[in-house]
């Protein structure tokens, strides 16, 4: 009877029969419950973390600073800097927003002078 099932595939057994692996090769294997660093989402709907709990990690990340990139920071100095470093023209937007910025500068400069 050995041979009627049909689950598997039999290049995966080469007796055909299904071995569990040993105590002592699943107890050196990495632990399930650790976890990984960021691989929670924080509104994840399914997350077992009671409302205590999840407003306590809010108030945290409230207290932390943004992280921003360097193309993030570069781009509050120069609107075009983005859509050119990737070698594209700037849009339209960002055009009139580096304008803007430039006339800005200008009465700031002739402001701070007179």
């Amino acid at each position: 009877m050995t041979g009627d099932a049909k689950i598997g595939r039999a290049a995966v057994f080469a007796d055909g029969i299904q071995h569990n692996p040993k105590d002592s090769e699943v107890n050196t294997a990495e632990r399930f419950k650790e976890g990984k660093p960021n691989s929670h989402l924080a509104n994840d709907s399914k997350d077992e973390r009671s409302i205590a709990n999840k407003l306590a990690r809010e108030e945290k990340r409230s207290k932390e600073p943004e992280a921003r990139s360097l193309e993030n920071e570069q781009s509050l100095k120069d609107p075009t800097l983005p859509a050119r470093s990737h070698g594209n023209e700037p849009s339209k937007g960002a055009k009139i927003d580096a304008e803007i910025k430039a006339e800005e500068e200008e009465l700031l400069k002739k402001k701070g002078k007179a």
